[in-house]
């Protein structure tokens, strides 16, 4: 592990670090300056020398790492990434519960919950540290960059542990609402149980027939809109990436506006007009730290608006 970082967090993002490698004392260093180790560390497209002569790489001190420093085995070198641009992603970020310990935020589509990839500024928790001033604010269960709705964050790493293992344990009671097709020969309630396995790399995840269930939906239809589509209550009892858009999909109902299923779109990062029509609604558990009951509910509601 890393020791304590010399730099402060920007943008609501915690310096980066790498590390030289260990070697044998008795053998000549592979790398005659920090500077060239660090030209043969980072891609060519990273402008390493310019970051050298801006001081932008320090040591545990706080130091500037030099171009000419002489290369140090097992030496922590700390640096800011540079940021590419990112469009703005719409909408009000709400907070409808903040205390000590957890912040719950009902965000809108399209804004991505973590800092990845693509979407670093425009993340649930870059922006929330720097509005509450809470550096180490991060969320205690996954929600879909195009999923709207309820996002519980934990304010410092002390209580992660403990409400991250009530989600671990299923006794977090999760509701969701989605906008879908209405079919007259589907028997409602139903509970769709199969085996869903999601690979690295690919957009979709897929139903693996005959493997054991690791997949658990209960389908409800709630009420009828007009245009053929009706709102569903839907509650998971396991939480498979894209569980209950493969859950929909696989009854002939694929809900309004999914961009993957049943066909993966190209759809531009900046076009923000069309949500897909599905709001994580309602959260509920027993506090683990202190036995009290916490219900959450989103103050949107189907069918999602494009925000402005």
């Amino acid at each position: 592990m890393p020791p304590r970082s010399p730099l402060p967090a920007r943008h609501g993002l915690a310096a980066a670090w790498v590390r030289t490698p260990d070697r044998d004392p008795a053998q000549p260093a592979p790398w005659p300056t920090m500077g060239a180790w660090l030209r043969q560390r980072f891609p060519e497209h990273v402008d390493v020398a310019a970051m050298l002569a801006d001081g932008r790489f320090v040591d545990d001190d706080g130091r500037a790492v030099r171009d000419h420093d002489p290369y140090r085995p097992h030496r922590f070198v700390w640096f800011h990434r540079d940021l590419r641009d990112e469009p703005d992603v719409p909408g009000e970020l709400h907070v409808v519960h903040r205390d000590e310990r957890l912040v719950v935020v009902d965000k809108p589509p399209f804004l991505s919950s973590i800092p990845r990839g693509r979407h670093v500024r425009q993340s649930v928790v870059v922006r929330l540290r720097a509005a509450l001033d809470l550096p180490e604010l991060s969320p205690l269960h996954r929600l879909d960059r195009v999923t709207s709705g309820l996002l519980m964050l934990a304010t410092e790493r002390r209580w992660r542990g403990p409400y991250q293992s009530v989600f671990e344990r299923r006794e977090v009671s999760k509701t969701y609402w989605a906008l879908a097709p209405l079919r007259d020969d589907l028997a409602l309630p139903v509970v769709v149980r199969n085996h869903i396995r999601k690979e690295r790399g690919d957009w979709q995840a897929r139903v693996v027939p005959d493997a054991p269930v690791n997949a658990e939906t209960l389908v409800e239809l709630e009420s009828s809109v007009g245009d053929g589509l009706g709102v569903y209550r839907l509650t998971p009892r396991t939480g498979r990436t894209h569980q209950l858009r493969l859950h929909l999909l696989g009854l002939g109902i694929p809900i309004v506006d999914d961009p993957l299923y049943p066909v993966v779109c190209d759809v531009a990062v900046d076009d923000f007009a069309h949500p897909l029509q599905l709001l994580a609604g309602e959260l509920s558990f027993t506090d683990p730290l202190d036995g009290t009951p916490r219900h959450f509910r989103s103050t949107r509601h189907l069918p999602l608006r494009a925000e402005p």
